[in-house]
């Protein structure tokens, strides 16, 4: 099965005959010829034929996207980013040049609906390499649903990103507020220079008298030395609810098992203490940063 099919699967449960019909139309143009223009203007007028909606795929579909592509995680699509994304898939020179043509063509038209089902398909293309350029400028923006489109649930950026557009994409998340946790395979790229980084910024916003993202103390690991442990430990003292919790994750993350203990027992909130706990007990990889966003 190829990406291609498993778009043609989830669709075909979902949209009616009708849509599906005039979904069909659109990718047989496109996969026959047209021009960069035409191939714009077939993506925006896919919402014609396709109404927003939770594209929701089943754990049975996740594990296939999974499968075909690690680190792909479709769990947040919209049915016609679906769509639109399968157009993408029907260039007839998918791999090659023209290709690469016909996506900056409809990046200069595009809304930012268009955006985000440009930057989550670009991905899904032979040798994703290619569009590096353009990736990096999805991960500059600051539109929080094209940034996201971009880099989170992808493989793109932990694998074709460079260490300073790598740093940059993660810096970024913090400041336009994206789920960093979401940024597939982060922990395999932390580095002294990113802990480095997010401890500047935490000193920068204290500074101003304004909190520290939580999910920043995700971009430490083992890395930042007695400068992450002091500024972990101010976080556990001085933190709200969630900020406290994810310091002490930072604590197991970096091994401290014995600070995370302490701290989980000292915690007065409920949930709060509940996510520490199990950060002592060894659960402190970045998915469990998501439990935080129910603090």
């Amino acid at each position: 099965m190829s990406v291609a099919d498993w778009l043609d699967g989830v669709l075909a449960e979902r949209l009616d005959r009708a849509a599906l019909e005039r979904l069909e139309a659109a990718r047989a143009e496109v996969a026959a010829g047209v021009d960069p223009e035409r191939f714009a203007a077939l993506l925006s007028l896919a919402s014609r034929s396709v109404r927003r909606g939770s594209l929701a795929p089943t754990p049975g579909e996740l594990a296939g996207a999974a499968g075909l592509l690690e680190g792909w995680n479709p769990e947040r699509w919209d049915r016609l980013d679906a769509a639109r994304a399968r157009l993408v898939l029907a260039l007839p020179d998918s791999d090659g040049l023209s290709a690469e043509l016909f996506v900056e063509e409809a990046f200069r038209f595009a809304d930012v609906g268009e955006s985000v089902a440009l930057y989550r398909a670009l991905p899904l293309l032979p040798d994703p390499r290619r569009f590096v350029w353009r990736m990096g400028e999805g991960a500059r923006t600051n539109m929080r649903a094209v940034f996201e489109a971009a880099v989170c649930d992808s493989p793109f950026p932990v694998t074709h990103f460079d260490d300073v557009a790598w740093r940059g994409c993660v810096l970024k998340a913090l400041f336009v507020g994206a789920p960093l946790w979401r940024v597939w395979g982060l922990d395999t790229r932390l580095s002294s220079e990113l802990a480095e980084t997010a401890l500047d910024f935490a000193e920068e916003r204290r500074s101003a008298g304004r909190p520290v993202p939580h999910e920043l103390w995700l971009c430490l690991g083992r890395f930042g030395g007695e400068r992450a442990v002091a500024s972990r430990q101010l976080e556990q003292r001085q933190g709200d609810r969630r900020g406290r919790a994810a310091a002490v994750l930072a604590a197991a993350r970096a091994g401290a098992l014995d600070e995370a203990r302490a701290r989980a027992a000292a915690e007065t909130d409920p949930a709060a203490a509940a996510i520490m706990q199990r950060a002592a007990a060894g659960s402190c990889s970045s998915a469990e940063f998501a439990a935080l966003e129910s603090l």
